[in-house]
C-alpha cells in the first residue's frame, strides 16, 4: 500500500479551499509549434509565497491537531510556504536554511514571520540542525516532501489543470525531493490512468533518475545545479509513490535550463524560476517528443531575484545564490 491515497488528496482540497489560490493555465502558438503539442501550463509560480508549496504546508498545518509550533528544513520554497501557512494558523515557525540559500527566499521567510537558522548546505547539516531546533522548541515537523499531508497537498494542482484543460496525454513535472511529483502521480492515476506522467530534473541534482535505476535511494550527494528548489534528495515515501507509479524521470541538462526559463518568461509574461523551467527545457529540446500531442506542465515556482538572469559566482553560474 502506497503511503497517500487518492482520498486524501480528495480531503487536502476541501482543507485548503479558500485559503489557496487557483492558478491560472496559459498557453502559447509559439510553444506549441516548439514542441509540436498542445501544451498547457499550470501556473504555481503565482501562488501565495509564489509556488506550489503553499498547497502541500497549507494541508499539513491544518491537518495538525491545535500545535504550539512547527518546524522545517528548506533551500526557500518549502521555507516561505511553513512560514505563511504557520502564521495564518497563529503558531510560530522555525525554519532551517542552508547558507547558500538564495538571499531572496530568506529575506521573504523572515518577512513571513518564521525565525530562521542558518546550517552548512548538505542534507545531513540540515537533518541535524533541524533535529536540534525540534529538541529544543518542541515544535511539529511539517517535512518539505516526506510527508503524506504535504504530498497530498501538492497532488491538488494537477486536479485543477486537469478541470481546466482538454485532457493531457503527458503531464510534466519538475522533481527534487518528489512531493509535488508524487501527488501529482496519486492524483493521475485515478482521474486519468492512461496518461503519462514523466518527472523532470536537472543534471546537477538527478538523484531520482539514479535512484531508479539502481533501486535504492540515493541521498548522499552534492548537488551541483542552477535551480536550487530540486537539490534535495526524493524521501523515502516520495520514493516509494514514484517506483511504483511514474512513467519516465528526464534528465536535463544544466545549459538547457535558462533558456527555458527565459522562453517562458518572453512568451507567456510571466516569471518563473529556474526549477519551474526544468519541466519546460524537455519540450524545447525534443526530449519528450511524440509522447503525447497535448501536455499539461506544472510551473512549479516562480521565486527568483532579477539578477538571476545573468548569475554570478559558482561554476558556471552553477549554485549561484543570486539565482531563486
Amino acid at each position: 500500500m502506497l503511503p497517500v491515497a487518492w482520498s486524501d488528496v480528495q480531503a487536502a482540497r476541501r482543507r485548503i479551499d479558500g485559503l489557496v489560490h487557483r492558478t491560472p493555465v496559459l498557453t502559447s502558438q509559439t510553444i506549441n509549434a516548439s514542441a509540436s503539442a498542445h501544451v498547457y501550463f499550470k501556473c504555481e509560480n503565482v501562488q501565495r509565497t509564489g509556488s506550489f508549496k503553499y498547497r502541500g504546508a497549507t494541508n499539513a498545518v491544518r491537518s495538525l491537531h491545535e500545535p504550539t509550533a512547527v518546524y522545517t528544513h528548506s533551500s526557500g520554497n518549502h521555507a516561505q510556504a511553513l512560514a505563511l501557512a504557520a502564521w495564518v494558523r497563529g503558531v510560530p515557525a522555525h525554519i532551517v536554511m542552508p547558507d547558500n540559500a538564495s538571499p531572496a527566499k530568506i529575506a521573504a521567510t523572515k518577512a513571513y514571520g518564521a525565525h530562521v537558522v542558518f546550517c552548512a548546505p548538505t542534507n545531513e547539516n540540515r537533518w541535524q540542525t533541524a533535529d536540534r531546533i525540534g529538541r529544543e522548541t518542541g515544535a511539529t515537523l511539517v517535512h518539505p516532501h516526506d510527508d503524506p499531508a504535504v504530498i497530498a497537498g501538492q497532488g491538488t494542482a494537477v486536479c485543477e489543470l486537469i478541470e481546466d484543460t482538454a485532457t493531457p496525454e503527458v503531464i510534466l513535472v519538475p522533481v527534487g525531493g518528489g512531493g509535488l511529483l508524487s501527488g501529482t502521480l496519486i492524483a493521475v492515476r485515478e482521474l486519468l490512468p492512461n496518461a503519462i506522467v514523466i518527472g523532470c530534473e536537472p543534471a546537477g541534482a538527478d538523484d531520482a533518475s539514479r535512484s531508479l535505476a539502481t533501486g535504492q535511494r540515493i541521498t548522499d550527494f552534492v548537488p551541483r545545479t542552477i535551480a536550487d528548489g530540486l537539490r534535495t534528495p526524493l524521501g523515502e515515501s516520495t520514493f516509494t509513490i514514484i517506483r511504483h507509479l511514474v512513467d519516465d524521470i528526464v534528465v536535463v541538462p544544466e545549459e538547457e535550463i535558462l533558456p527555458a526559463m527565459r522562453m517562458i518568461w518572453e512568451r507567456l509574461k510571466i516569471v518563473i524560476e529556474p526549477s519551474a523551467a526544468v519541466a519546460v527545457a524537455p519540450l524545447l529540446s525534443g526530449a519528450v517528443r511524440n509522447r503525447g500531442s497535448t501536455v499539461g506542465v506544472v510551473l512549479s515556482g516562480g521565486n527568483v531575484a532579477f539578477p538571476g538572469l545573468q548569475p554570478t559566482g559558482g561554476e558556471e553560474g552553477v549554485n549561484s545564490p543570486s539565482v531563486a
